[in-house]
């Protein structure tokens, strides 16, 4: 692959970290993008780790309502991915965790695998004593939440995936190939690197961490049976200028019920948005769009009757 896109998609993912806290940071620009007011960051009600599996999970809760349980991306932590989403989801009690090797819950000798940390989240709801919850989870954390209905589907309220994949091939065909080639070198000084230390990971071992989080999109998977069968409601989103393939959300959709003339045959369960003028890094920011659409999926009793004149 050109070196130079190889040099672009490692600067894309060195500043989600630095994208996603910024959008705290200024003022809302136009309806389209991030519409969040400046605000004191919110304290937990709630915070600890939970001794799932074999690692020490770290966790916070915040706010009463009905659970939402949020899954961050790849190299991401709770503040960088959802610092500026949580105090949007009003009434409800929002969960957030960090998976892996991410943030302060230390990795283990264990394989990284999206499996492993779907059964990390159903660990971490019965810790809670929550029997089930809505589940939304942005990149990685969209295979994560994809491997939790499949899993663990009792657990699973409704599913949201923002910008993840249910294959390897659910990529664009040179970002799955991307994935082979990225190295610690390509963060450094980066804000991954940077809160990778701030939390008292040892530097030397910032080269594996960075591979072994990789190693999950270098193994070829493939769970299209699995999620087109998933029972829950789900509701895909990707930019049109994401990393996912449209066919591959288009492909999910149908299965679940769209693709159909809703006038005539009435609305699935599930949704599809395909947001205009969106990269998979920008979707986080386009919480103009997002939060709206999400909480009106959650709160919706997605009654299949079409809307007449």
């Amino acid at each position: 692959m050109n070196k130079h896109i190889l040099a672009r998609i490692a600067l894309i993912l060195t500043v989600a970290a630095a994208s996603c806290q910024q959008a705290t940071k200024e003022k809302p620009v136009g309806t389209s993008k991030d519409t969040t007011t400046q605000q004191q960051p919110l304290k937990p009600a709630d915070s600890g780790f939970a001794d799932v599996n074999g690692i020490k999970m770290y966790y916070e809760v915040y706010g009463e309502g009905k659970p939402i349980v949020l899954l961050h991306g790849s190299f991401m932590n709770i503040p960088l991915n959802w610092g500026h989403i949580i105090p949007l989801l009003k009434d409800r009690k929002v969960i957030v965790a960090e998976m892996q090797g991410h943030g302060r819950t230390k990795d283990t000798d264990r394989a990284f695998s999206y499996e492993n940390m779907a059964d990390d989240v159903s660990g971490l709801l019965k810790h809670l004593k929550i029997d089930s919850a809505d589940v939304l989870g942005y990149s990685m954390g969209g295979g994560v939440a994809f491997q939790m209905a499949i899993r663990h589907p009792e657990q699973v309220r409704r599913l949201i995936v923002v910008s993840g994949s249910y294959a390897h091939d659910g990529w664009w065909p040179d970002v799955e190939a991307s994935f082979g080639t990225m190295t610690a070198d390509m963060f450094k000084g980066s804000p991954i690197e940077q809160q990778y230390l701030a939390y008292g990971n040892d530097s030397t071992k910032f080269a594996t961490y960075i591979k072994k989080v990789l190693s999950a999109d270098l193994t070829t998977y493939d769970w299209s049976k699995d999620a087109k069968n998933i029972k829950a409601p789900l509701f895909f989103v990707i930019g049109d200028a994401d990393g996912i393939r449209y066919e591959h959300a288009i492909e999910l959709f149908k299965a679940k019920g769209g693709g159909k003339m809703g006038d005539m045959h009435g609305l699935p369960q599930s949704r599809l948005a395909i947001l205009p003028g969106t990269t998979h890094i920008g979707m986080m920011q386009r919480t103009g769009w997002l939060i709206p659409m999400v909480t009106d999926f959650l709160d919706s009793d997605l009654d299949p009757t079409p809307p007449t004149f």
